[in-house]
């Protein structure tokens, strides 16, 4: 028998979805695409700071794409990711910085053993803000004289559409095929000669 008093009841019920709303209210978001979703959703989640990491498609002209339409390359979309993270733990330029050395920004449209627009690398901005980051971060990397050019993608934020399920947490529940595919595509081995 539940003895609990209903008032008692509701006003937990009210902690519990203000203390939700504070915590979503405590996050942010910020879009990258690095090749494939399930490698750069990895990288991501290993960041401290990172909440989740959402694998999906972002910069197309259709609505709703689904895997099969871009993979094919006709949409338009490039495989990316939403990481949902801590500002008070980790900064926007950090993403970006960590972002960076995570991908191959002197190829343009592939990443790695992937090759077509849909793997190119973009980070998609959210506002003015942010968008300087982006820029500074860049042009920053082009005078140190590492790379001459960089082809990764910026652009404002369009439309982020979630990958179906399969996809999210691929690398955790596919660990045997990830690992394969990761290592014959030759990922590590090329940002480790690119950043050293």
């Amino acid at each position: 028998m539940n003895t609990q008093h209903p008032l008692k009841t509701f006003t937990l019920a009210l902690l519990l979805i203000s203390t939700t709303a504070a915590a979503q209210a405590a996050t942010a978001t910020a879009i990258f695409a690095g090749g494939c979703f399930w490698c750069i959703e990895k990288d991501f989640e290993a960041l401290p700071g990172v909440v989740a990491v959402e694998s999906g498609y972002t910069a197309g002209k259709t609505t709703h794409p689904t895997y099969e339409s871009v993979s094919a390359g006709g949409t338009g979309h490039t495989e990316a990711v939403r990481v949902i993270y801590d500002p008070a733990k980790v900064s926007y330029p950090q993403l970006v910085e960590y972002f960076w050395r995570h991908i191959d920004p002197t190829v343009k449209d592939r990443q790695f053993c992937d090759v077509g627009s849909q793997y190119r690398s973009g980070i998609y901005w959210g506002n003015e803000t942010e968008r300087q980051v982006i820029e500074s971060s860049r042009d920053a990397l082009i005078k140190s004289g590492r790379f001459k050019t960089i082809h990764t993608e910026l652009a404002g934020a369009s439309p982020f559409y979630l990958a179906e399920d399969y996809h999210q947490d691929y690398y955790k529940k596919n660990t045997v095929r990830y690992n394969y595919y990761r290592l014959s595509c030759g990922r590590d081995a090329r940002v480790k000669e690119l950043w050293k």
